[in-house]
């Protein structure tokens, strides 16, 4: 029992003035022996209260013996801090009945001290409603611990009232109580999806009236982490390093895992390692495996695997299972995988997988898959995707497009793009704009293009592009006008690397008359592999007097399978009198088209095979 008297009555002389529920220390032992000598000799003398503060003094020594004698003469003469610790005694002595019994005539004399201890007597008795009885007396006194066991009390049978006794004893410094309320008003923003406060708050007791869940918990969990308590640290740091504050974030963690917190320690080790101290990093996911963290223990796997160290890193991996984290043997397939060991990296995907790992599923079905076994893939799939993985939704709606299913193939897709996948977004929008349904199909490009996708900018740029009015044409030169979205998004998926845009790109720049721009993009495209891009950047040469320069670019179109760059050449060759090289390059445009490209190279062909025979 953590009780050891009612000081408020034992120490009324201000001799002691630690508030209660607290045990003072002497820094001087000499002092404190003169002070029991003279309650010794005041005892002697028939003091009750010096009886009962000496009986006291031997029971925290742990001198129960000579403890006993004071306290049984100071009970005797009425003295109910004597009969309260009188019961600490008997209790400790392993006399819980008759503990409770001197309890009992404590309490009813009005000590609190005395009625906490006798509602957590009937509580480890089951007593629940006597429990409450004593426990509500102590609390209703202001007895911090009172209050504190009532609210666990209540806050066990589910008891609303449980938080306002719970606020009591954190409001009188209770650390532990503080960080159970921090812990209900947490929970209470999670479920009502409150955000962290915006800016930082003070300490317990000064929050701003309104302030929400989280803002109030977070000042809770401060208040009990001062104070030491090691777990309300660690919750601490998590909010702080959620909101940026890293500095400080670093601080609670390392407060907590000093204090021994494996969880704590961890999360320092990835702080560091984000800020480029892999060596601290290590230190502390060490000190956190050691402890039992499963987590910290796949950090040091990782940690190893990246260093090629794989033994190392199997070993921790096969550590953090030990320590009950599935995520060692996920992590230990995809070691194994990457190796070539296919055969073990399937075994530990599906111990995994059968433990609810739902990434351990997915890249489970990916295996089978690639091993042709797409009828043992689909279900990983499917039950990776029910767990709520959203690649495995994605590869699901592969998968049904791959037969042809479209309708299931689209559904898979659109449960992937409603929880961000962007390349689902994509196929989306694209079977969309296949339906006829424009505004649905921009939706899902737009989010698939501010994703990162450049198929879905370019498509998105083409859509827009088919909405805007007809532009009046500008000659080379002229000065340019102002970009529309379109172009924007066509210009982001160029940057990308995507070759039609590229293309466009500099096509819409050749129209605004800015000649530079578009033979940047067009020989960008070309020099990607862009046809398209070969054809129009020797066209943009060639009106620009370098007609030899356009030739290079036009027989690269022409080779890639471009008619109208093949027709170029042969008009190109025959103004130079050279006949059979424009008839060859003639026959390439018939044979490649399209047809308006074909009639022309078959007339200019006909033309020179006449002139070489006449």
């Amino acid at each position: 029992m953590d009780v050891m008297g009612d000081k408020a009555t034992l120490f009324e002389t201000g001799r002691f003035v630690t508030p209660s529920g607290q045990e003072e220390t002497r820094d001087d032992e000499t002092g404190e022996a003169a002070e029991e000598a003279r309650q010794r000799l005041a005892a002697e003398a028939g003091d009750v209260e010096a009886m009962s503060v000496l009986g006291a003094m031997l029971l925290r020594r742990g001198d129960l013996d000579g403890a006993e004698p004071h306290l049984r003469a100071a009970t005797a003469e009425g003295d109910r801090a004597a009969a309260n610790n009188l019961g600490v005694l008997l209790h400790q002595r392993g006399y819980a009945d008759e503990a409770a019994g001197w309890w009992r005539i404590a309490a009813v004399a009005g000590s609190a001290a005395a009625a906490h201890a006798l509602g957590r007597h009937h509580r480890e008795r089951g007593d629940e409603p006597a429990a409450e009885y004593w426990l509500r007396q102590s609390a209703e006194q202001g007895h911090v611990l009172g209050a504190y066991a009532l609210a666990d009390l209540l806050e066990h049978r589910g008891d609303d009232a449980a938080e306002q006794w719970m606020r009591v004893a954190a409001e009188r410094g209770h650390r532990e109580a503080a960080y159970r309320l921090a812990r209900t008003l947490d929970r209470r923003a999670a479920r009502e999806g409150g955000a962290g406060a915006d800016n930082g708050v003070g300490a317990a007791g000064d929050a701003a009236p309104g302030a929400s869940p989280q803002e109030e918990a977070e000042q809770w969990y401060r208040q009990a982490a001062a104070r030491g308590h090691r777990r309300a640290a660690l919750h601490l740091g998590a909010i702080l390093e959620k909101r940026g504050e890293l500095k400080e974030a670093g601080r609670w963690y390392l407060t907590s895992a000093k204090d021994g917190e494996p969880r704590a320690a961890c999360a320092l080790g990835f702080l560091l390692r984000d800020a480029g101290d892999e060596e601290s990093a290590a230190v502390w996911w060490l000190r956190a495996a050691q402890d039992g963290d499963g987590n910290a223990a796949n950090a040091l796997g990782a940690l190893h695997a990246e260093r090629g160290q794989t033994q190392t890193a199997e070993r921790w991996y096969r550590a953090a299972m030990d320590a009950g984290d599935i995520n060692g043997a996920y992590n230990l397939g995809l070691l194994c995988a990457e190796q070539g060991r296919i055969g073990q990296a399937e075994q530990w995907y599906r111990r995994a997988a059968y433990a609810g790992h739902r990434e351990a599923a997915n890249a489970l079905a990916i295996l089978l898959l690639q091993g042709g076994d797409e009828t043992g893939a689909e279900p990983w799939f499917s039950k990776a995707a029910e767990a709520g993985s959203v690649d495995a939704a994605f590869n699901l709606g592969i998968l049904y497009a791959k037969r042809g299913e479209d309708v299931a193939a689209l559904r898979w897709y659109e449960r992937a793009a409603a929880a961000g996948h962007t390349e689902a977004a994509l196929q989306v929008g694209i079977a969309r704009l296949r339906d006829g349904d424009e505004l649905a199909a921009e939706r899902h490009l737009r989010c698939a293009a501010g994703g990162g996708s450049a198929e879905a900018a370019y498509r998105l740029a083409a859509v827009l592009d088919a909405r805007r009015p007809p532009v009046s044409p500008h000659e080379l030169g002229e000065p340019s006008h102002e970009k529309s979205e379109c172009e924007e998004w066509y210009e982001r998926a160029a940057m990308q690397g995507h070759r039609r845009a590229q293309v466009r790109v500099g096509m819409l720049a050749a129209a605004r008359g800015d000649v530079v721009e578009a033979a940047r993009w067009y020989r960008e495209a070309a020099e990607a592999g862009s046809r398209n891009g070969a054809f129009n950047l020797g066209l943009l040469l060639a009106r620009e007097g370098s007609e030899p320069e356009a030739a290079v670019w036009w027989t690269r179109a022409a080779d890639a399978g471009h008619g109208r760059a093949a027709l170029r050449l042969a008009l190109v060759y025959a103004r130079r009198g050279e006949l059979a090289e424009g008839q060859r390059w003639a026959d390439r445009a018939v044979s490649l088209g399209p047809g308006e490209v074909a009639e022309r190279a078959a007339r200019l062909r006909d033309a020179l095979r006449e002139e070489m025979s006449a």
